[in-house]
C-alpha cells in the first residue's frame, strides 16, 4: 500500500489501489484527495484536514500553512 504524507497535519496518508494491491486483497481506501486551491497551488490532504478548511471563502495556500 502506498502512502502521502499530507500537507496539512503531515501525517502518513494511504493511496488505496494501483499496482501495489494487485496481489492482495487489502482495499484499504485512500485517506485524502489532491486538491487544486484557488491560488493555483495544489495540496495532498488528508480528509480530516480538508475538513478544517474554511467554508466561507475561496481556500488559498496559507490556509493549508496554517493548519
Amino acid at each position: 500500500m502506498a502512502s502521502q504524507p499530507c500537507d496539512g497535519c503531515g501525517d502518513s496518508v494511504t493511496i488505496g489501489g494501483g499496482i501495489a494491491n494487485i496481489w492482495t486483497f487489502n482495499h484499504e481506501p485512500t485517506g485524502g484527495l489532491e486538491l487544486e486551491l484557488a491560488d493555483g497551488s495544489e495540496h495532498f490532504l488528508c480528509y480530516d484536514c480538508i475538513d478544517r478548511l474554511p467554508d466561507d471563502r475561496e481556500v488559498t495556500a496559507a490556509d493549508v500553512n496554517s493548519l
